[in-house]
């Protein structure tokens, strides 16, 4: 996936750009169900019926080290960082995601995450991996 040599070239992007294209599309109600489990799964949620979740939530691993992508934000005063992404918008190989805070209300455990108002957007071939993890509800999308 690392593209140091030619970054006017999509193909290195592709197959992560797909992928967060479906995730996108799920987030916005727009895609149809089917038998796909993973980052492709066509439907939020454990089963097809459910309609209370609103995220995919995703992990970017650094294309170079392999690391987990942390970035800092800001939520009610305080600071923290965070790994957990929320896509937002797609355009060509840049990504633009919400960052995902820990939710302080442990009681909630059907929302693990709260939103954000933190943004970024990469370069998807700055991406080596990415990593879906299970279909959630964050309050305040």
């Amino acid at each position: 996936m690392c593209n140091d040599n030619n970054m006017t070239t999509n193909t290195n992007c592709d197959c992560l750009r797909d992928i967060l294209k479906v995730i996108l599309r799920l987030q916005r109600r727009e895609e149809k169900e089917a038998d796909i489990e993973g980052c492709e799964k066509p439907f939020l949620g454990p089963c097809p019926s459910v309609s209370c979740f609103n995220t995919r939530p995703v992990n970017f691993y650094t294309c170079a080290t392999a690391e987990l992508w942390t970035l800092p934000f800001t939520l009610n005063g305080t600071t923290g960082t965070s790994s957990v992404f929320r896509v937002e918008n797609l355009d060509d190989c840049c990504c633009t995601c919400r960052i995902l805070a820990p939710n302080p209300d442990c009681s909630q455990t059907d929302a693990p995450f709260v939103a954000t108002e933190s943004f970024f957007t990469i370069n998807l071939n700055c991406v080596g991996a990415l990593k879906c993890l299970p279909d959630t509800f964050v309050p305040c999308i």
